[in-house]
C-alpha cells in the first residue's frame, strides 16, 4: 500500500464512510430488520390487549399489575410509549442489542471477511471504534422504533392530551411527548453496558452464533442475580439494575439520583469491556 493510500485510509473521512458503509450492512440484514419487526409489534400487542381488556371490563392494570403507567393508557395514549419501554427494556430490547453486538466481529471472522477490512494502519482499533458506534446506533434505533410505534398506536386506539405525572402534577402534551422523547434516549444509553459485554464477547471468538448466545445468556444471568435477595450488596453494580429508573423523568420534580447511577454504571461498563475488547482485538490472531 502506498503512503498516500495509507494516509486516505487513516483519515476521519474514510473512518466515516467506514462507518457508514457498516450502518448500511447492519441495518440491511434480515436478521436486523426481523428484531426490529418483533419491537415494533410489542406495542402493538400492548396496546390492543388494553383495548381489549378496557372494552371487556376494568381498565388493564387497575390493581396494579402489568408493567409501569399501563393503568394510565386508557386514560393518554402517550403512556403507552413509557409502557412499552418498561415492558421491553428487561429482556427484547438488550437480547436485541446482544445479538447484533455478539455478531459485531465474530460473525466478520466466521464469514472469512474480517482481514479484509484490516488494510489499514492502526486498522483494529478504527474497526474496533466502529463496530461500538454501529451497535450503538443500533441501541438508538431499536429504542426509537418502540417508542414511535407506541405512540403511533396509542394515537391510534386512545385519547392524546395532557397528562398526569407519577407526583400527581400535569403537564402539556408537548412536554410530555418531550419527556418521552428523553426517556427514549436514557432507554438507550442503558443499553450500552450490553453493547460492550456483547462486543467483548464477539473478540472472544469466531463463531458469530455462539457470541450472541453467550451475550443473551450472559444478560439473562445477571438479571436473575439482580433479583436474588442475598445479593443485594452487588445490586447497584449489575447493569441491569438502574434500567427502570428512567420513570423518574415523569417526576414533578425529576428524580436524578437513580438516573445519574444508571449512565455512569453504563459508561463505567463500557470503559471496562470497552477496553478488554480493544486488548483481546488488537492482540489476535487473525486468521479468517
Amino acid at each position: 500500500m502506498s503512503q498516500a493510500e495509507a494516509a486516505r485510509r487513516t483519515s476521519p473521512l474514510w473512518t466515516l464512510g467506514l462507518f457508514r458503509s457498516e450502518l448500511l450492512t447492519t441495518f440491511r440484514r434480515w436478521r436486523t430488520l426481523a428484531l426490529l419487526g418483533v419491537l415494533a409489534a410489542v406495542p402493538v400487542l400492548v396496546g390492543v390487549a388494553v383495548e381489549i381488556e378496557t372494552g371487556d371490563g376494568p381498565a388493564a392494570g387497575g390493581g396494579g399489575a402489568g408493567p409501569a403507567f399501563i393503568s394510565q393508557i386508557t386514560n393518554n395514549g402517550l403512556f403507552l410509549v413509557f409502557t412499552a419501554l418498561a415492558a421491553t427494556l428487561p429482556f427484547f430490547l438488550p437480547m436485541a442489542v446482544g445479538v447484533v453486538a455478539g455478531d459485531a466481529l465474530a460473525g466478520e471472522a466466521n464469514a472469512g471477511t474480517l482481514r479484509y477490512l484490516l488494510v489499514a494502519p492502526a486498522g483494529r482499533t478504527r474497526l474496533l471504534l466502529t463496530k461500538f458506534a454501529t451497535v450503538i446506533a443500533f441501541c438508538l434505533a431499536a429504542t426509537l422504533v418502540v417508542a414511535v410505534s407506541a405512540l403511533a398506536v396509542g394515537a391510534l386506539l386512545f385519547p392524546l392530551g395532557d397528562l398526569t405525572t407519577i407526583s400527581g402534577t400535569r403537564i402539556s402534551f408537548a412536554e410530555g411527548l418531550a419527556r418521552a422523547l428523553l426517556i427514549a434516549l436514557v432507554v438507550a444509553a442503558s443499553l450500552i453496558g450490553v453493547a460492550a459485554l456483547g462486543l467483548f464477547v464477539s473478540t472472544l471468538t469466531d463463531s458469530g452464533i455462539a457470541a450472541m448466545a453467550t451475550t443473551v445468556g450472559l444478560l439473562i444471568t445477571v438479571q436473575i442475580l439482580d433479583q436474588i435477595p442475598q445479593l443485594d450488596a452487588l445490586h447497584p453494580y449489575f447493569f441491569s439494575h438502574y434500567w427502570l429508573s428512567f420513570a423518574d423523568l415523569m417526576r414533578e420534580p425529576v428524580y436524578w439520583e437513580d438516573l445519574t447511577r444508571n449512565l455512569g454504571l453504563q459508561a463505567l461498563y463500557a470503559a471496562v469491556f470497552g477496553s478488554a475488547a480493544w486488548a483481546r482485538f488488537t492482540g489476535k490472531d487473525i486468521t479468517a
